[in-house]
């Protein structure tokens, strides 16, 4: 695990869950979320973490700004979520 083990656990608990993630990957600077219940993701949680650059929601998709570490945080998080990630342009 990398050093972003604990962030990418307290991100899984705020999006809901892992059973909240319908699917899950990242571009150059965000995480991009497609959400099971939008409604179950805690913003201002997640807002709140000292990882997190801000939030918003585009074309369906959850997006949490990581920066440039994002490709990092995104390890330790499909590892720490058991979840396995997709493509970009399958986050649709």
């Amino acid at each position: 695990m990398g050093k972003y083990q604990q962030d990418a656990a307290q991100l899984l608990q705020l999006v809901g869950g892992k059973e909240n993630i319908a699917a899950v990957s990242h571009c150059v600077t965000r995480m991009r979320f497609v959400l099971n219940d939008p409604a179950k993701a805690d913003v201002k949680g997640i807002e709140a973490m000292k990882v997190a650059k801000g939030t918003f929601t585009q074309a369906g998709q959850f997006q949490v700004i990581i920066g440039n570490a994002v490709s990092d945080f995104y390890n330790d998080f499909v590892a720490v979520a058991g979840v396995e990630g997709v493509s970009k342009d399958q986050v649709l």
